[in-house]
């Protein structure tokens, strides 16, 4: 029975299921040791050798796994070492964002081997900003140099309330009645799943980046909105019905400003990345200098990106709203502390970027307004995967489904 040929098959039974959840076994002991030997796996897995022979035999053929080499023996015959096969699959994620689109292809060892950054993009919820998604996707799997029928799954990641058992975003494209999973998946014949941007991102951070030994994480997404993946016991927390992580929309301030969700006072309308433009177009509007003025003409031509990279180059005015927006994270995000006292807290996003100009600003504030029994006890770390969280979370997180 073909693992690759089988994963989406649901009816599977008796000794076909049986053969289907050793190889899913056999697969997850190689993605932690990443090397094995037939005694090593039959020990662990409890099953006999002649069993664990052939089906390792079976995935050598498949592709899944290849010999690399032999163990150092002291006497007798050197046993053969295993590892998994790098191009029997691969697998796409996509991160949209607001105005750019970045897709990665992952092989079956969970390495980039293809990566398009900053694709120009205008994410809106209408027929032509989904038009030019699917565009997007189709054209980086015609030019991504593997066969249609490699590429396993496609995660997909952007904004908003999303069910990811449904593929169901509430905020965008959802004015047909499928949901974006499906719609993807019926125009390039992959199977395609939706999640969370933040949740992917905490996923591919704790997958392969700054995480060490840590299962109860929280990652603070850091773009234009303030977003929150929450990782306990090493599994994302979803919530009852796929929601949660709406950091950005609590209802923190008592002002008059409304938030994109319709309501007034939410977190993200002083402290996040829109609001770090617009409190800087209003210093720049009152007569402070910056190097940001010396390429634009208009103050509204002036973007996120841009002041992450005038924070970058040392501009002072850049840094001190930074400042005043770190202020206010590290407030919001002591609650955050005090009520799940975490075993670390990790910053992400395109503002994470400026590492320490926003970090320490955020670190004082949760000095100041946190538990110092629960805040001295939770490392506060910058992402190291940086912009790369979020396709290498969409990845992991479709390639894990195949594994469960």
């Amino acid at each position: 029975m073909s693992f690759l040929k089988n994963i989406n098959e649901v009816s599977l039974a008796g000794v076909a299921f049986k053969n289907m959840t050793l190889k899913k076994s056999i697969i997850r002991y190689l993605d932690v040791h990443e090397t094995a030997t037939i005694a090593d796996l039959g020990q662990t897995l409890n099953i006999s050798t002649p069993k664990i022979t052939s089906t390792v035999n079976e995935l050598i053929e498949e592709g899944l796994m290849k010999e690399i080499g032999k163990i150092d023996s002291t006497g007798g015959r050197r046993a053969n070492m295993f590892g998994l096969g790098a191009d029997a699959g691969f697998f796409m994620g996509v991160e949209v964002t607001k105005n750019h689109v970045t897709i990665g292809l992952m092989d079956f060892k969970k390495k980039l081997v293809k990566v398009k950054e900053n694709i120009p993009y205008q994410l809106q919820n209408n027929q032509g900003s989904l038009d030019h998604l699917i565009e997007i996707i189709k054209d980086f799997i015609k030019h991504s140099g593997v066969s249609m029928p490699k590429i396993l799954r496609i995660g997909i990641n952007l904004t908003g309330r999303i069910d990811h058992n449904t593929g169901y975003n509430y905020n965008f494209f959802h004015f047909t009645k499928y949901p974006l999973g499906t719609i993807i998946e019926n125009e390039t014949g992959i199977p395609t799943y939706i999640d969370n941007d933040s949740r992917a991102m905490a996923f591919g951070e704790y997958c392969c980046g700054v995480v060490e030994k840590e299962k109860d994480i929280l990652f603070i997404n850091i773009d234009h909105g303030v977003g929150l993946g929450i990782i306990i016991n090493g599994e994302i927390y979803y919530g009852k019905s796929g929601f949660s992580g709406e950091f950005g929309h609590i209802p923190f301030f008592d002002n008059e400003i409304i938030c994109h969700c319709g309501k007034k006072g939410c977190l993200e309308t002083e402290a996040s990345g829109e609001a770090l433009v617009s409190l800087l177009q209003e210093k720049l509007a009152a007569g402070f200098g910056s190097i940001l003025l010396n390429n634009k003409k208009d103050l509204k031509q002036i973007s996120l990106e841009d002041i992450v990279q005038a924070c970058n180059q040392d501009d002072m005015l850049a840094i001190e709203c930074m400042a005043v927006i770190g202020e206010k994270l590290g407030k919001a995000m002591a609650s955050l502390i005090n009520i799940f006292n975490p075993e670390l807290v990790i910053l992400g996003g395109l503002l994470s970027t400026t590492n320490d100009y926003l970090r320490l600003p955020i670190k004082s504030s949760l000095n100041k307004y946190s538990s110092s029994l629960v805040n001295n006890d939770t490392p506060l770390k910058t992402s190291k995967l940086a912009l790369s969280a979020g396709i290498m979370g969409a990845c992991l997180l479709v390639r894990n489904s195949i594994l469960q």
